[in-house]
């Protein structure tokens, strides 16, 4: 199988790997390329460990148990406590992660060995390089993980199918491991020395899954300005909410920025003038929600950055201070309290556009539009299909919405006695923002209607969204399915907000 590699990225000494370069990675074949001092580092490292490891002084994991087993011995042979370290670990259950999400987890795994504090081989390194650049992803269970002690479950999972071992996906195929790797043009990662443990004892996934959920959000935060201009001027509405001398006395900038956005947007608004003086808060708070929910989003994104360029094994090597230094940097609170957050803000924006939708469908509320944008109600029903899944798709958000990261419960003969459950906090907050795309995508796909049906003059930018939005959504005048409409709608929203962060 040859792979065409279509993107690249750099990992220097101290080069971060930012948001950008973690969604490059899951979206398909990334070729990496390592410069010579991280390989020296990484190299010292290892050796450094194994001197460690030899010299007779404990090294958690290598020459002892694992967990709350510590106080006994490991296994004499260092592949054999390798073999130790996954096999106890391959429990996990549920469906499989998506391969996207799998893909970036490799990629935060591969730049926290880089930093040459985990004692892995080059070879370890190498490996992941090498899958990177193909389309090849681990098959790994969603449950396993309490984000506490690393995400060591779904790490090992992912060890075991560069090994050859379990399954992974290839080209949207679910199939055994070892016949993947063949197919990519792979060679089984082998394991020595401490590299299994390395491998599993940091919280990747954790970080993987909240940086795909900050960079979606950071779109969809534009998206929801976007949306929220197209709506006030499909109505008609005013603009006098987003009023500057208005929001700088609110205290807050972000509200200030989403108000300056917002007139950019509505600039050549013609008012209906038969709104009323106060629109409701989905209109006239806009700026107030959406700037609250960016300011949070950012907040959480800075977490994330910092979390995907850690080192959270244990213990971490320092071979120029001769020292191993056992410790807690695999506890995942950071990214557990950021995830959490983002959910919030997440659902809190989804409310927005659900809020929005049942406005710009209900007649008494519309400005005169008709019921569900139908041009002929009763005979053809128009968005009313999309609103029902839409409202079902916030109400899943809500439910997913209550905190993860105070959900501590003892596990591991009480060693891990306070966990944050981080992966689970940063799944929430992935599927919370997947779901967000898609509301939006249905409140575009209802303001493209609603634009037929209403015939109002639009200002400019709305003018191009309506037009860019027909190239794939033609008016609504005889009833048809919108699932697919819905998704090519929010593909295009995630376009128009921007470059990736």
């Amino acid at each position: 199988m040859s792979t065409a590699v279509s993107d690249s990225l750099a990992i220097g000494a101290d080069t971060p790997i930012d948001l950008g370069a973690l969604e490059r990675a899951a979206a398909g074949p990334l070729g990496v390329r390592l410069d010579d001092e991280v390989l020296r580092r990484v190299d010292d490292c290892h050796a450094f460990a194994l001197r460690r490891i030899g010299d007779g002084r404990p090294v958690y994991g290598a020459t002892t148990g694992f967990g709350p087993l510590v106080g006994y011995e490991g296994r004499a042979e260092a592949s054999d406590q390798c073999d130790n370290v996954l096999a106890h670990l391959t429990a996990g259950q549920g469906p499989d992660l998506d391969p996207e999400t799998v893909r970036a987890t490799m990629l935060v795994r591969l730049g926290s060995l880089c930093r040459g504090h985990s004692g892995v081989a080059v070879t370890v390194v190498d490996s992941l390089v090498a899958a990177l650049a193909t389309p090849f992803a681990p098959a790994v269970p969603r449950l396993g993980s309490l984000g506490a002690s690393g995400d060591l479950v779904p790490l090992a999972y992912l060890a075991r199918a560069l090994r050859g071992e379990g399954y992974a996906h290839l080209d949207g195929r679910r199939i055994p491991a070892a016949e993947a790797l063949a197919l990519a043009g792979l060679t089984p990662m082998e394991l020595g020395g401490r590299d299994a443990l390395a491998l599993v004892n940091g919280t990747s996934l954790t970080a993987a899954a909240a940086g795909l959920a900050a960079a979606s959000l950071l779109r969809s935060r534009a998206i929801a300005v976007r949306l929220s201009a197209a709506l006030t001027d499909v109505l008609g509405a005013l603009p006098a909410f987003a009023d500057p001398r208005l929001l700088d006395a609110f205290g807050h900038p972000e509200a200030a920025r989403v108000g300056g956005e917002l007139r950019a947007l509505l600039d050549g608004l013609d008012p209906s003038g038969t709104r009323p003086l106060q629109e409701p808060y989905s209109v006239r708070c806009v700026p107030q929600l959406v700037g609250a929910a960016g300011t949070s989003v950012a907040h959480a994104a800075e977490v994330v950055r910092r979390d995907m360029n850690s080192v959270s094994d244990n213990p971490l090597f320092f071979p120029d201070r001769d020292l191993v230094a056992h410790g807690g940097n695999f506890f995942g609170q950071p990214v557990a309290f950021a995830a959490d957050l983002m959910t919030l803000a997440a659902t809190q924006l989804g409310n927005l556009a659900e809020r929005q939708l049942d406005l710009l469908i209900d007649p008494h509320r519309n400005g005169g539009l008709p019921p569900m944008l139908s041009p002929d109600p009763g005979r053809q029903h128009a968005v009313q299909g999309l609103q029902v899944t839409a409202t079902a798709m916030v109400a899943a958000m809500r439910r997913s919405a209550h905190p993860a990261s105070v959900q501590s419960l003892p596990t591991n003969l009480h060693n891990q006695d306070v966990i944050p459950f981080g992966t689970q906090a940063a799944l929430n907050a992935l599927d919370a923002a997947r779901m967000l795309r898609l509301l939006h995508g249905s409140l575009a796909v209802a303001l493209r209607q609603a634009a037929h049906v209403g015939e109002r003059r639009l200002a400019p930018a709305t003018a191009a969204l309506v037009e860019e939005l027909g190239v794939f959504c033609r008016p609504i005048e005889r009833d048809r399915p919108l699932d697919e409409e819905t998704r090519r709608a929010a593909d295009l929203l995630d376009t128009l907000a921007g470059p990736r962060p």
